[in-house]
């Protein structure tokens, strides 16, 4: 897969969802006002398929066939809500598609509202479990002040260490670690002390434990508007960075790993490699 254009925006569709349970009007009005302007690149470039989906955050929002249709109206776009399963599958598949030499896997996926942990081999997925924690949804329940106190802190890392227990880490043995998203991208450019991200920066890094430990200690003091000036990568993501970087801390003790390596590639790239399968499955067929 060869990028043409690599844009990102961060609209935080899931603000308010885990407490609330609904998509907030403001949150719908950023998303779509960020897929008309990826619509347009999208017109410039010709694509000839676009997919939109939603993963945690519209997953457990009550009002997402309301942000569904308001998406239709406003972009002409259909939205797809990828279940759990689903989100993990094609996470994985994107993520070792850009590693090469892998031959088991650990694919760990920190999003907003949840966080994917995928185990398989090149060829198939061997087992999947999506926790409920991300690093909105743990930052809205447990960070009340801005840093967060010590409780606070000690709270959500009970918390954490409570969903852990569902993942079974007999599974994990021999398997390389890959971290996918925005909070293994961040601490990846974090790690390196880089003002501006860079996608070459970012690729196969190797981000160590004890790298997240220090970058951890580092987070918990600095209010929200002190880390946004570390760099631009935290644009839209400060408030939240400190929660997922707990999230991988307490995951890579608790599976044992040293380091996991990071890749920019995720379900974005499961979902394009979906595509090409589909479009060669209707070739065959004679459909295309």
């Amino acid at each position: 897969i060869t990028p043409i254009v690599y844009e990102q925006r961060i609209p935080r569709l899931g603000k308010g969802v885990d407490a609330t349970r609904t998509v907030q009007p403001e949150a719908m009005q950023r998303v779509v006002d960020v897929l008309l302007e990826y619509k347009a690149m999208c017109q410039a470039h010709r694509a000839d398929r676009v997919i939109v989906c939603g993963t945690s955050a519209l997953r457990d929002a009550q009002n997402r066939d309301e942000f569904a249709a308001l998406i239709r109206s406003a972009t002409g776009f259909t939205l797809e809500v990828l279940s759990g399963e689903d989100e993990a599958y094609w996470t994985y598949r994107g993520a070792v598609s850009g590693v090469p030499g892998v031959h088991r896997a650990t694919v760990v996926d920190i999003g907003g509202g949840s966080t994917e942990i995928t185990i398989g081999t090149q060829e198939a997925i061997l087992r999947a479990v999506s926790l409920d924690i991300g690093s909105v949804r743990l930052t809205e329940r447990h960070f009340l002040h801005d840093p967060p106190t010590d409780a606070e802190l000690a709270m959500a890392i009970a918390h954490v260490k409570d969903e852990l227990l569902r993942v079974d880490t007999d599974d994990l043995a021999g398997t390389t670690a890959i971290g996918v998203a925005g909070t293994v991208t961040s601490l990846a450019i974090l790690a390196q002390e880089r003002k501006e991200f860079s996608i070459e920066a970012v690729t196969n890094y190797h981000l160590s434990k004890e790298q997240v430990h220090r970058l951890f200690r580092r987070l918990q003091n600095m209010p929200s508007a002190k880390i946004r000036e570390l760099s631009t990568v935290l644009e839209g993501r400060s408030d939240v960075i400190l929660a997922g970087t707990l999230i991988l801390r307490e995951l890579m003790e608790y599976c044992s790993f040293q380091e996991i390596i990071v890749s920019e590639r995720g379900v974005r790239y499961g979902l394009v490699l979906r595509e090409w399968e589909r479009q060669q499955k209707e070739r065959s067929r004679g459909l295309v």
